[in-house]
C-alpha cells in the first residue's frame, strides 16, 4: 500500500481532530485575550469554554448526520 492512500485514508479524521482542537481552543485563546484587554478576568475565558464545548457538540451533531445519510 502506498503511503498516498495511507494518508487519504486517515485525513478525514485527521481533519476531525484538528476541527475539534480548534473549535476548543480558539474561543478560549480569544477569551483570554479579550479579559486581558478589557481586566475582566475570567468571564470571557469562561465564556469562551462555554462557546467551545458548544462548537464541539455541534461538530459531533454535524457528523452524526453526516454519518447516517451514509448508511
Amino acid at each position: 500500500m502506498s503511503e498516498k492512500n495511507t494518508l487519504s485514508k486517515y485525513a478525514p479524521y485527521l481533519s476531525l481532530g484538528l476541527e475539534i482542537a480548534v473549535g476548543v481552543a480558539l474561543p478560549v485563546i480569544i477569551g483570554y485575550w479579550l479579559d486581558n484587554y478589557f481586566g475582566s478576568s475570567p468571564w470571557l475565558v469562561l465564556t469562551g469554554c462555554l462557546l467551545g464545548m458548544i462548537n464541539v457538540f455541534v461538530i459531533i451533531f454535524r457528523l452524526n448526520k453526516k454519518l447516517n445519510n451514509e448508511s
